[in-house]
């Protein structure tokens, strides 16, 4: 049986939703957390950082970016020791996992010859790709799309639900709370399929830090905080560091009671399956369709001042 190693948390998710491929799975990265099922398998991968707030994360992050060092670490003999035929991993973002020059030299050097799939998607249809792709190295094609055919089929099943001949409220979703990161790649497309109006970002390109000067004049109608790493706890032991902020009252999504805290890594953050969760839930949220919603939300509404009274 093909042994497959996972250095990036979609990458773990993609194989996992292909009937046959979590049983491949012999390691993971440290932060490959789902499915539950997959967390008894060793963790090869650490982190270098100890910032525990957005903004000394990101000047931690930059720190050691601009000094061409990595964030995270890798155990080779723990890799070695198990033998992988395949490792999966990407280039796209080394803040998000180990850097693909650090896999490619490892790799070389172990007895087992592995192969290195290198997964950067930027659209939601290069996460299907990478699903395909996945099922391909791994023997599984045939399972990998029947699987792709029903995330398909979900996707639709809520397209269905949205009215292109109408404008959609303008949608802002934050990926950084500080400095203020506007979510890219696969994020603002699947803002604008749902019906929504996304501003100060676009399809396919990385994301971006603004000004809370920008933020205000976009008037978001629906603001979606989903940090990057960031489960619920997180965000919201940090919300200070917006709803403080001069400018926070300032925004039509705060007034109305428009804004949504959601777990960066089960939605939204990674290019996997649960992207079809994030966009089922977007259609709901966007289109008050609250039965298209997926169960388990891991999202909380933050209420306006009004509602509170």
């Amino acid at each position: 049986m093909l042994r497959v190693v996972s250095l990036l948390p979609s990458a773990t998710e993609l194989l996992c939703a292909i009937p046959g491929g979590a049983e491949l799975l012999v390691g993971r990265s440290h932060e490959c957390d789902w499915p539950p099922s997959i967390q008894h398998l060793p963790a090869l991968t650490g982190q270098h950082g100890t910032a525990t707030s957005s903004a000394a994360i990101d000047q931690e992050v930059r720190s050691t970016l601009d000094s061409n060092n990595s964030l995270y670490t890798l155990d080779e003999e723990a890799l070695a020791a198990l033998e992988p035929d395949l490792i999966l991993t990407q280039d796209l973002c080394d803040v998000c996992s180990i850097d693909l020059h650090t896999v490619q030299r490892v790799a070389s050097t172990l007895p087992s010859t592995p192969g290195v799939l290198n997964l950067n998607p930027t659209r939601l249809e290069d996460v299907f790709d990478d699903m395909l792709r996945i099922g391909e190295a791994c023997q599984l094609s045939s399972p990998a799309r029947h699987a792709v055919v029903e995330l398909r089929a979900r996707w639709w099943s809520a397209r269905d639900h949205v009215n292109d001949l109408v404008t959609g409220p303008t949608t802002v979703l934050l990926e950084w709370m500080d400095p203020l990161f506007i979510a890219g790649h696969w994020t603002p497309e699947l803002i604008e399929q749902a019906g929504g109006h996304h501003v100060l970002n676009t399809a396919g390109a990385r994301s971006k830090v603004i000004e809370p000067e920008a933020m205000v004049a976009a008037a978001p109608d629906r603001l979606i905080v989903s940090p990057c790493g960031y489960d619920l706890a997180a965000i919201k032991r940090e919300q200070d560091v917006l709803t403080s902020a001069p400018w926070w009252n300032e925004l039509p999504a705060v007034q109305q009671g428009h804004v949504a805290l959601v777990d960066g890594s089960a939605w939204f953050n990674r290019p996997g399956p649960r992207l079809v969760d994030a966009f089922c839930w977007l259609v709901a949220w966007i289109n008050a369709r609250p039965e298209l919603a997926p169960e388990h939300l891991p999202v909380h509404l933050l209420q306006s001042e009004t509602d509170q009274m």
